[in-house]
């Protein structure tokens, strides 16, 4: 299977945007076959150049995330990305997981820190295990035959006291020590996101592949969770539009598919690197905006 990092060499030498979709591991059997028997068989339209797959707190689904990359890949012949963190795990237990992954097949890993279990608190090194992204992207880098993302904040990670700077330096710091491209973490501003890439490419003295992390809203009260968790902030007028939009979900939907197409459209005439749509384990408003763009990934070309 194809490393990431190819892909995006072909995708920019051809002008144009990696397209890519992450998914959640569900909770239930009947979860599962509704996500590859509907979701990724609507998908199948895009194209889609690579999807990830989210790693549990603690690693709670790891053998779910593992299965559901290997099938993605083996089933329906789309390059995948297993995401990896160092939350509740020592050293030893980290090489098993990733020696399972390529026995698998697997040969692209997004190496995060993770969050504390229940995605609020602070993060506790596990004794043995390691207390900083940088370190399992060295890790993983060290072992060879991998593929490595990174995730960057445009907004600065939630967690760093020091500011968005600071967070912008280490990661800098992550690409120093191996990581081939970076995954931007939700955002609805594009001038923070256009700070946030001017600041790292002058840092690093050269560009790196960037997937801005795109989500389209469906629920006013959903996003307003999601961003109280991972600290991305809602403009002050999508924020009234939303309050005005109030329950109603359908009209939320189209808000939310009508303000990513807006805010790509920007965001590729600025030569964005890629697209990663956060899509909720849902196909529709990736579909629509996808279609709303002219978008679509290279796979069978």
């Amino acid at each position: 299977m194809q490393f990431i990092r190819d892909i995006q060499k072909k995708r920019g030498q051809a002008g144009k945007p990696v397209v890519s979709v992450e998914f959640f591991p569900p909770k239930t059997d009947a979860g599962m076959v509704s996500l590859f028997d509907e979701t990724l068989k609507e998908l199948d339209v895009l194209d889609l150049d690579f999807c990830s797959v989210t790693y549990g707190a603690g690693g709670s689904t790891t053998d779910k995330t593992l299965e559901m990359v290997t099938r993605i890949q083996n089933t329906l012949k789309i390059p995948a990305m297993m995401h990896l963190t160092c939350v509740n795990a020592v050293r030893e237990q980290l090489a098993e997981v990733v020696d399972k992954a390529v026995d698998s097949g697997i040969s692209n890993i997004l190496a995060l820190r993770g969050d504390p279990p229940g995605g609020t608190g602070e993060f506790v090194p596990t004794p043995g295990g390691f207390e900083y992204s940088y370190q399992l992207v060295d890790f993983l880098k060290k072992r060879g035959g991998l593929c490595i993302g990174t995730a960057g904040f445009p907004e600065g990670h939630i967690h760093c006291r020091d500011g968005k700077h600071a967070d912008w330096d280490h990661l800098v710091n992550k690409i120093h020590h191996g990581a081939d491209f970076i995954v931007t973490q939700l955002f609805f501003d594009n001038h923070d996101f256009f700070e946030f890439r001017d600041y790292v490419y002058e840092k690093l003295g050269r560009p790196v592949p960037i997937e801005v992390g795109v989500l389209p809203v469906v629920s006013g009260k959903q996003l307003k969770r999601f961003t109280e968790l991972c600290g991305a902030r809602i403009p002050a007028a999508m924020l009234s539009d939303l309050d005005r939009i109030g329950e109603d979900d359908q009209a939320a939907v189209q808000y939310g598919i009508e303000y990513a197409s807006r805010q790509l459209q920007e965001l590729m005439d600025a030569k964005v690197s890629g697209i990663h749509f956060y899509c909720l384990n849902k196909s529709y408003s990736t579909i629509e905006v996808c279609r709303n763009l002219g978008l679509k990934g290279q796979r069978g070309q």
